[in-house]
């Protein structure tokens, strides 16, 4: 499925471009297909199905929402392998997905987006990409945020003389086996490949600026009966997803995007775990946040402390002045030898969505519609930007729960007003200025004092402003009820 591009790009106009080829450009073309609405087209820059679970293939990768819950409500599998799906086990079922649901002949691969820019007088986008020009009356952005690794600014970076790489580009012909290995940054990714790169190098060191604050994962096998009786009672594969969504959903309702009592009482369950993993006093130190459990990502891992107790991991938690060709120099001049270095540094969020190259109504680029700050309605549309919608934009993340959810709520939006502008043979639909202006004030007004903006750290939810552009500081119920349908009396049709 990754050696073909697809055929050539088509010549007339599409009803719908759908930009990325993960679990939101997959949604949203099973329910244009669905719905009748076309003809449309998936493009994706990479040369496989997935997204980033494409793209992201280091070692240990794997999903931290539980898999019947982290996957389409439309699209269920009865015989996920296990609670937390790994990479492989996603992406196979992302590829069965567009395989089943005939998205095979809607998809180009390899092919990037160069540039949007909306006709006016024709109502409609004219769209460059790496394989020519293409033309369509609306476009859905499914690419997300999570697609362009950031690298730390540390002199020297390019200097080393050895294999380096981000964890979103895992060189997999870069052997581990009796290295010495830096890895830099302790967040998600960490989290998951450190237990088994310290397996395999001769020594790790793992450069640590802030730490995480990790919760037991309880990882486990479903075992063939289970999946079985899944397969025979579909009811009983529903109602366990429904159990694992109040689960998650239960953390907002009951108060976990403030600090609360909820917040100590967290915390303590954290500081257990890590106490009973790291009897080492001194490294429990400095594995204990300074800041309130959910101001950052909250990780899940039964694994990762284990690996720091190894005779052969060191834990780093100075800063490093500079990198050298053979490793890294800290700022009290002591240097750790290294011969493979991995930066777990994340992604540039909200440098991913600036940077897209689109040019709205009356030549307004969404870098200059976004020049206080990312921002949009319900975080799908953006005033000024006819007939285009974002699929996991601003302030649409999660902390607590599944964002496959959050992305079909998106997804009715968007299709919702496509066939309202098709049953009224109307052409284009642009949110109001002030419904936007409403929405981003009331999301920024319970921002202010969430655990995210009050809880003693910084973080990518935030941009260099320290504004927050990526939770939604809510329900995942609240967001639905709001966004699953476009009001049009929010929109300007015509």
């Amino acid at each position: 499925m990754s050696d073909d591009a697809g055929p050539d790009l088509p010549s007339g106009i599409l009803a719908v471009l759908i930009v990325g080829a993960g679990f939101s450009g997959l949604a949203m073309g099973i329910r244009c297909r669905q719905a009748g609405l076309g003809p449309f087209l998936i493009l994706d820059k990479g040369d496989g199905i997935g997204g980033t679970w494409h793209a992201n293939t280091y070692p240990g990768a794997a999903c931290d929402i539980p898999s019947h819950l982290y996957s389409l409500s439309y699209v269920p599998k009865s015989d996920w392998s296990r609670l937390y799906p790994q990479q492989a086990e996603i992406k196979a079922y992302l590829e069965e997905t567009a395989r089943e649901h005939g998205l095979l002949p809607h998809l180009r691969l390899r092919t990037a987006v160069t540039g949007l820019a909306w006709d006016e007088a024709e109502a409609l986008w004219r769209v460059e990409t790496s394989r020519g020009p293409l033309l369509a009356r609306a476009v859905v952005a499914g690419m997300g945020g999570l697609h362009h690794p950031a690298l730390p600014d540390i002199p020297g970076r390019d200097s080393f003389a050895g294999a380096a790489f981000h964890s979103a580009a895992w060189d997999h012909a870069c052997e581990l086996r009796g290295k010495r290995v830096g890895v830099i940054g302790t967040g998600a990714s960490a989290v998951q490949f450190v237990p088994l790169v310290a397996h395999e190098a001769a020594h790790l060191t793992l450069f640590q600026r802030t730490p995480a604050w990790i919760m037991p994962k309880r990882d486990r096998p479903i075992g063939e009966r289970a999946q079985a009786a899944y397969r025979r009672l579909p009811l009983a594969r529903r109602l366990f997803r429904e159990r694992l969504f109040w689960i998650h959903e239960l953390r907002a309702l009951l108060g976990f995007t403030r600090v609360s009592k909820l917040t100590d009482q967290a915390e303590a369950i954290a500081r257990r775990h890590l106490a009973r993993a790291v009897p080492d006093r001194a490294l429990r130190e400095k594995l204990t946040p300074r800041y309130r459990l959910g101001c950052k990502r909250v990780l899940i891992s039964d694994d990762f402390y284990p690996a720091l107790m190894r005779e052969t991991v060191t834990l780093e938690t100075g800063r490093i002045a500079r990198i050298t060709p053979g490793g890294a120099v800290m700022e009290d001049g002591s240097e750790h030898a290294l011969d493979v270095l991995v930066y777990a540094t994340g992604f540039d969020v909200t440098g991913s969505f600036r940077s897209l190259p689109v040019t709205g109504r009356g030549g307004l680029t969404l870098a200059e519609a976004w020049r206080d700050g990312m921002g949009a309605f319900q975080g799908i549309a953006v005033a000024g930007f006819p007939n285009l919608f974002l699929l996991m934009g601003p302030n649409t993340g999660l902390g607590h729960n599944s964002v496959i959810l959050m992305i079909e709520a998106q997804v009715e939006h968007a299709l919702s007003g496509l066939l309202a502008l098709k049953r009224r043979g109307l052409s284009a639909m642009e949110v109001r200025p002030e419904a936007q202006a409403r929405f981003l004030a009331g999301v920024q007004a319970r921002l202010a004092d969430s655990i995210w903006q009050a809880g003693g750290c910084r973080s990518w939810y935030q941009d260099e402003t320290g504004r927050n552009a990526a939770i939604w500081p809510g329900s995942v119920l609240a967001y639905r009820r709001g966004a699953r349908r476009a009001r049009l009396s929010d929109y300007r049709l015509r």
